[in-house]
């Protein structure tokens, strides 16, 4: 039986809700970070932004007395007030599954342990000296204390809404270990794939035993996924439900019932969810960090070299005023720069 319908997906009770997307899947430098994230409404069709206002709002202008979640292209521009808006999110919602509601406090952390279970093989994150633990304090632009204050308010929304994160956080891809996907996959959109798919799992293995509906915002022009979810969900049935150019929706469960997700590849599907939007912002912000503590090893041993954000024609000219130290540092180019 395909899950149609929210009373055969949730049986009438609570509603599961998450959502997972990317950042930094174009560049040529730096890392490609998939966010995910976890939340539990009291009852399916929830508005959250509603219901957590106005702790939470995703509108940017209302982010003095707010946490913005919303695209992180909305959220984030290059300035110190939209880093100062990202980071409060981020870190915000992150400190709710913290057992004391603290932040996260260094980079390490944030990209390799959130959760730890997601983190790809240890020598992928020992190959890149720029995100060791140390080459970025966390949080960077907040006090902690000022963002706990703020955690607390957060926290108390949510259990005024009866709303639960349930889960969140980030997978970190190192460029060599995205290098090391596309040598066997020779194809970025099906890498992406296979790197996000552990994210997809945990979703299903962790919270699927009461439903849950799983957003994902969808890159390219892929609108098909079947067989795709048919290998990533082995012990599952899969079907589909509706396939069209801005979205495709499909049910997994399992022969017995005991688990059931309804999935949902959307164009923009932060506009509507509230957990691709959380998503989208913690990928950002992890991608983020790790690019300013690339910026920062860098100018260290070359203090004259202008950081970069790591985009296509930007990262020509990093790589171009770069050439003599990286020749100096002997780093081989796998390391840092992306095959496609």
């Amino acid at each position: 039986m395909a899950l149609e319908s929210e009373e055969e997906l949730y049986g009438g009770g609570a509603a599961t809700v998450a959502g997972v997307d990317e950042a930094g899947l174009g560049p040529t430098l730096g890392p490609l970070t998939l966010g995910f994230s976890v939340l539990r409404a009291p009852r399916a069709g929830v508005d959250l932004w509603r219901a957590l206002a106005p702790a939470v709002s995703d509108d940017p202008a209302r982010d003095a007395a707010s946490f913005v979640v919303a695209d992180s292209k909305v959220v984030f521009k290059r300035t110190a007030r939209c880093e100062k808006r990202l980071e409060a999110t981020a870190l915000g919602f992150l400190a709710l599954l913290d057992p004391q509601r603290r932040p996260n406090t260094t980079l390490q952390r944030l990209l390799f342990e959130s959760p730890a279970e997601l983190a790809l093989e240890p020598s992928f994150a020992t190959r890149h000296a720029w995100y060791r633990d140390g080459a970025r304090a966390l949080p960077h632009v907040w006090t902690a204390t000022t963002l706990e204050l703020r955690v607390e308010s957060l926290a108390r929304a949510l259990r005024t809404a009866q709303v639960e994160l349930l889960d969140a956080g980030v997978r970190t891809v190192t460029e060599s270990a995205l290098n090391h996907s596309l040598e066997h996959t020779h194809n970025k959109s099906l890498s992406h794939w296979e790197l996000s798919a552990p994210l997809l799992r945990r979703v299903w293995e962790r919270h699927a035993s009461g439903g849950v509906e799983l957003w994902v915002d969808r890159h390219g022009g892929r609108s098909h996924y079947g067989p795709l979810l048919g290998r990533t969900f082995p012990d599952a049935l899969v079907e589909w439900l509706d396939e069209a150019p801005e979205r495709s929706r499909y049910s997994i469960r399992t022969r017995d019932g005991a688990r059931r997700m309804r999935i949902v590849f959307s164009e923009k599907a932060e506009r509507f969810s509230f957990a691709v939007a959380l998503a989208s912002c913690l990928a950002k912000y992890a991608r983020e960090s790790a690019m300013a503590a690339f910026n920062a090893y860098f100018s260290a041993h070359a203090p004259a070299l202008a950081p970069t954000a790591g985009y296509a024609t930007d990262a020509r000219r990093w790589l171009a005023d770069a050439e003599e130290l990286l020749g100096r540092l002997g780093l081989e180019r796998a390391q840092f720069v992306r095959a496609r």
